[in-house]
């Protein structure tokens, strides 16, 4: 085949109606299937989440329902300047567009403030890691209350001038004393003191022992 016969059939009508036809169809079909996954899946279509926070759950259920919308609680929260069973926080967000259906997760006001377990920190941790623990969880703590003892020790810990033991609920907002030891010990606490006793050998000796003396004996040349 010849170089001109070979370059003329790109000037064929046919071939480029071929290719021609391709092009619109593989077009066609990306065309076509973006408009009608829109047209399944509403795209760009959607309702308009309204605000919920600070309304009250049982309100916020019935304006999400004439929406066509569902609520769901989610979790709870504690704000002591807000009404029990009002709303702390909302998923998605005020303004969201979603489907008709769509569950709007909300966190609501305890009508109580949380209470948590006290840890083992008496007589078991320092002023330091008592406070590093308790204000982890999130309790307020007053100035220590010191008493004859080791210093910085924990010796105990009072809620409102009454004792509180491990494992014992006491709520959030409740403030916590450590009492705490200020390193002197009463003038009553006798300390005992064991003299040690002399080591002479594989023998113990003590003060009640008698000994007799012992001369060491002469060598005598002959």
């Amino acid at each position: 085949m010849k170089a001109k016969e070979f370059f003329g059939k790109f000037c064929s009508l046919y071939l480029w109606g071929n290719l021609l036809a391709m092009v619109l169809v593989i077009v066609g079909l990306c065309l076509g299937v973006k408009y009608g996954l829109e047209a399944y899946t509403h795209h760009g279509e959607g309702i308009e989440v309204p605000a919920l926070v600070n309304m009250r759950a049982d309100n916020a259920r019935v304006l999400l329902i004439e929406k066509g919308l569902e609520l769901m609680v989610a979790d709870s929260g504690y704000n002591k300047r807000l009404p029990a069973d009002c709303i702390l926080a909302q998923s998605p967000g005020a303004g969201t567009k979603v489907k008709e259906g769509r569950i709007i997760y909300v966190t609501i006001n305890s009508p109580s403030s949380p209470s948590f377990p006290i840890p083992d920190l008496i007589d078991n941790s320092s002023y330091r890691e008592a406070e590093a623990k308790l204000t982890a969880i999130g309790f307020k703590l007053l100035p220590p209350k010191r008493i004859t003892g080791e210093r910085d020790w924990v010796y105990g810990i009072l809620c409102r001038g009454h004792h509180v033991n491990t494992g014992d609920r006491v709520s959030i907002e409740s403030p916590l004393t450590l009492i705490i030891g200020n390193g002197q010990y009463g003038e009553d606490e006798d300390i005992d003191y064991t003299e040690p006793e002399a080591v002479d050998g594989d023998y113990t000796r003590s003060e009640d022992d008698e000994f007799e003396e012992v001369t060491e004996p002469v060598m005598v040349e002959e």
